[in-house]
């Protein structure tokens, strides 16, 4: 008589999220590449004064999709999780649909700020006169920009696969864009509309991926535009806001302070900044890899209330990520004035100063990225978004007299303080949040001993 087959040993939350974002990095990888290229091709093509231009009209247009973007894909994980593993299909098409409309929400408001914005700030945003316009139709890419249904899903669905190729795919048609124009000497408005193609390529990319998967699992099956959306769902409307103005308040350390830098330096320094920048976010994005992959396991612990293992888990992510860290910061300190000058030109060696600060902040945040995904998680958005409101009112109140004293140096000394500040008031609420849970675990846990013996699967992830 043979033994029965042994059954499949299941793959531990680490291991997961680490495959989930190495198949994330596949796509990363050649985006950072190409993304460069890109990048490249434009700034070589227009000079640093309108590459400055490109890169200020793009700031605008991605801080209005951030401000208008409701981060409807957290919604969708947090609240959706739950009735997916159930099978409670009328609830999980309840969650869909407050998702989409979520999406339509903030892409309407943002196009509509986008649009009057380029037409009553452009003096403030040293965009050149004749640049209004193109920057106003920019601002139709803002649509696209705030949709994030589709990535919630297939984040959901292990689908990291395919989203290995959504910023790969932007990057690629902008390059390709930007190699056209490079070869005919396009003026500047045709740049912007390459840079814009990009943003569409990537929208419909994951939206036919999403669709397409959601038909295979019989999902769509029933489900209806109209009909029910929060109701049922206790405190989601509260969490859509706390994670828009989250992301909101985040954009205060990205496009935000591009903008800023061009009001106040002018156009070269601002693309002096995003390239900097465009290089520490590519070097840390491997390690970042790790935050969408980890936001779907994080909901499956908290829906089986495993406090313990959402704990060790970020534990295990936090070790790994302080080691990405210290890599990061020795190649930025070592070889970052060569990295831009052998990608960018000559001319370009005089971001590396202002980028070593740039890779510093984000190797902070790299040390400490479970954090905020296990906030989310845990369903207190409103905690990790009262640490980043006092953080970034800080940071702002700081950052004028900085710059204005130090220049680029002082921005990004405040960028470093500021990722520094994040980390430590999110650790104290994450800390708070996991003792209160155990508190309350500890206590239905003794209401359920008083009624009889029972089984605890709390701790079963």
């Amino acid at each position: 008589m043979t033994d029965a087959p042994a059954a499949a040993k299941p793959v531990s939350p680490l291991k997961k999220v680490l495959a989930n974002a190495g198949q994330l990095l596949s796509g990363r990888v050649v985006n950072a590449v190409v993304g460069l290229a890109y990048i490249a091709l434009t700034a070589r093509s227009l000079g640093q004064e309108l590459m400055g231009v490109v890169v200020l009209v793009n700031a605008f247009a991605q801080f209005l999709g951030e401000v208008a973007h409701f981060q409807s894909w957290q919604t969708l994980i947090t609240y959706g999780t739950g009735p997916l593993l159930e099978n409670d299909r009328a609830k999980f098409h309840q969650v869909l649909r407050l998702s989409l409309l979520l999406d339509l929400i903030s892409g309407v408001l943002g196009v509509v700020l986008g649009v009057l914005g380029a037409f009553f700030f452009w003096k403030t945003l040293q965009w050149p006169a004749d640049v209004i316009g193109y920057g106003a139709l920019y601002a139709l890419s803002i649509g696209v920009m705030t949709s994030a249904t589709g990535v919630g899903l297939l984040r959901m669905f292990d689908r990291f696969r395919h989203l290995a190729g959504q910023q790969a795919v932007s990057s690629l048609v902008r390059m390709v864009g930007c190699a056209i124009c490079a070869a005919l000497h396009a003026p500047i408005q045709w740049f912007l509309l390459a840079w814009a193609a990009g943003t569409f390529a990537q929208f419909f990319y994951i939206a036919a991926i999403a669709v397409w998967d959601l038909n295979k699992r019989g999902l769509l099956k029933g489900f209806a535009v109209l009909g029910p959306t929060g109701a049922g769902l206790p405190g989601v409307w509260r969490f859509a806001m706390a994670t828009n103005f989250s992301s909101t308040l985040d954009v205060g350390f990205t496009h935000v302070l591009t903008m800023i830098v061009g009001v106040l330096l002018g156009p070269t320094q601002a693309g002096f900044w995003r390239i900097g920048k465009q290089v520490a976010d590519g070097m840390a994005k491997p390690a970042r890899l790790m935050v969408p992959a980890l936001y779907p396991e994080l909901a499956k612990m908290r829906a089986a209330g495993g406090q313990q293992a959402m704990t060790k888990l970020a534990l295990q992510i936090g070790l790994i990520g302080g080691a990405a860290a210290g890599v990061l910061l020795l190649v930025s300190l070592v070889a970052g004035r060569w990295i831009l000058t052998t990608v960018m030109g000559e001319g370009y060696g005089a971001a590396a100063g202002v980028m070593n600060w740039q890779v510093a902040a984000a190797a902070i945040g790299v040390m400490t990225l479970p954090l905020e995904p296990m906030l989310v998680s845990m369903r207190a958005a409103g905690a990790a978004l009262a640490v980043r409101l006092v953080v970034v009112i800080a940071y702002l109140a700081a950052l004028v007299p900085l710059i204005t004293t130090f220049g680029l140096t002082g921005a990004g000394a405040a960028l470093v303080a500021s990722a520094l500040a994040m980390a430590i008031g999110m650790y104290f609420m994450a800390r708070r949040r996991l003792a209160r849970l155990a508190a309350e675990e500890g206590s239905a846990r003794t209401d359920k001993d008083d009624e009889g013996p029972s089984h605890d699967y709390a701790h079963g992830v």
